[in-house]
């Protein structure tokens, strides 16, 4: 890495100056900083919304659909003349959407707006992105060069990884982002829990496994919201979060290609592991964009040990 680039006191270290400094290729850089400008956009867009709701509680449902069309939307429309992405596949479109000459290097994944439904009640929200090299139908592990997912929070942030460490950064007054954590690392145990979906739906092993961390003193931390809950572990640098195999829904509730997969990039990136209970998350084979998957992802440690519950 560059001179001074972990002297926070000494230098103000910029997204840009970071992917150069760590020698993200010249075009996966400029994507990854389009995505994060877009961010902006996405996050006027919310702030917008929010002014419309207050007090008019009627037209939450609309404002809430209003607001996943429209990121998706801006999402798509920066990047198609982009010139570098040749694809673009979101849980907002129902196929994959061609929207380059065909010569660009990548595709890009998109859930948009994860977590749009908590805007209401003003909650962290946020958007991920799976950027991929190659067709996506196929493990993570053959096709993912880098990810990334902005919180709309208190602060803006972005967390990325190009395949060289994981990263976050703030969105300052300026409106630059600039890097607050390098090559986050997570401990090999956490102290914190995220456990989706409903109690009386869990299967048995999912069960027996949960009271254990609660047997273990893990602490209960969930806000119904993807990315805040998977960005809670990273930034605290432990736990597990989990939205398990439930009995009316075997494969869980969240996609494989547009959530799960550039999570498990990051957090694998941070030390971290991420599981369906059997098998690593990039190492699942994508065979339609509908997807999903049951999540163990997180501190090591958890991981392997949902793997002996499960088993």
């Amino acid at each position: 890495m560059g001179e001074g680039i972990g002297d926070y006191t000494k230098n103000v270290i910029d997204l840009r100056r970071h992917m150069w400094m760590a020698g993200v290729e010249v075009e996966l850089r400029r994507l990854i900083w389009q995505i994060a400008v877009v961010g902006k956009y996405i996050s006027a867009k919310i702030h917008e919304a929010n002014r419309k709701l207050a007090g008019l509680k009627n037209i939450y449902g609309e404002e809430q659909l209003s607001l996943d069309r429209s990121s998706d939307e801006i999402l798509k429309n920066q990047l198609q003349f982009s010139g570098f992405v040749r694809e673009y596949a979101s849980e907002e479109q129902e196929a994959i959407v061609k929207i380059g000459t065909g010569r660009e290097k990548y595709i890009v994944t998109a859930d948009p707006l994860d977590g749009s439904s908590l805007v209401e009640t003003n909650l962290a929200i946020g958007t991920i992105i799976g950027i991929h090299k190659e067709a996506v139908f196929d493990t993570g592990k053959n096709t993912m060069v880098a990810a990334l997912y902005i919180t709309y929070g208190p602060l803006i942030t972005m967390v990325y990884s190009a395949g060289c460490g994981t990263h976050e950064f703030v969105l300052n007054r300026e409106g630059e982002y600039v890097l607050a954590q390098e090559n986050i690392r997570l401990k090999e145990n956490g102290s914190i829990f995220s456990p989706g979906g409903l109690r009386n739906e869990w299967i048995p092993e999912h069960l027996r496994f949960i009271e254990q961390l609660e047997k273990d003193g893990y602490k209960l931390r969930y806000s119904g919201g993807f990315v805040p809950d998977i960005n809670q572990v990273l930034i605290k640098k432990g736990g597990l979060f989990t939205y398990p195999a439930l009995r009316k829904s075997p494969q869980g509730k969240l996609r494989l290609l547009f959530e799960l997969q550039p999570m498990a990039f990051i957090m694998e990136q941070a030390g971290g592991q991420a599981t369906d209970g059997r098998t690593d998350i990039l190492s699942l084979k994508v065979e339609s964009l509908d997807q999903r998957s049951p999540i163990y992802i997180g501190s090591s440690a958890e991981v392997q040990m949902v793997k002996q519950f499960l088993k």
